[in-house]
């Protein structure tokens, strides 16, 4: 980790235990719902900050992103999204929230740029992200580059338009 003031790691454990059992119960609740088990597939777009889930050919939901950060996979570093210089504004949403948070609470995960992608604390970070934001879920993706981490929103059925 970079420098920063020490945090009161019983405060901390505990957003952090809350932001996994809040998550925990949506991301199950979302799979349920909406049927995202089994052979699903999806497509997503930093540009518009969308996803979409298809089966069988055929788009049947959506949902708003907010990207949280991303993984380097070749420095094994975090950067959270707020602090990326070229991603889109649509997809950054409202994660100042997270280190406005971060900010105000004293934990200083939250308001630095980056740290070493320690697999727990990267686990801690964007669960506590989620959890700030007030997402539905989580999403994680890969890249050649990097494994990045988004929250869900605003999740709806896709309709079909007839001409």
């Amino acid at each position: 980790m970079e420098g920063g003031s020490p945090h009161d790691h019983s405060d901390w454990d505990a957003v952090v235990s809350a932001a996994r059992e809040r998550a925990r119960a949506r991301q199950a609740l979302m799979v349920e719902r909406h049927g995202l088990a089994g052979d699903v597939r999806y497509h997503w777009s930093l540009d518009d900050a969308r996803i979409t889930w298809s089966r069988a050919g055929r788009d049947f939901l959506t949902g708003r992103l907010t990207m949280i950060g991303s993984v380097s996979a070749s420095r094994g570093t975090w950067l959270w999204a707020w602090a990326h210089p070229s991603l889109p504004a649509a997809v950054l949403g409202d994660i100042e929230r997270v280190r406005r948070f971060g900010e105000a609470n004293d934990f200083p995960v939250l308001p630095w740029p980056g740290f070493d992608a320690d697999p727990e604390l990267v686990a801690e970070a964007r669960l506590v992200a989620a959890s700030v934001l007030d997402a539905e879920g989580l999403w994680a993706d890969s890249t050649d580059e990097a494994r990045l981490h988004f929250a869900i929103h605003d999740l709806r059925p896709v309709t079909e338009t007839l001409f």
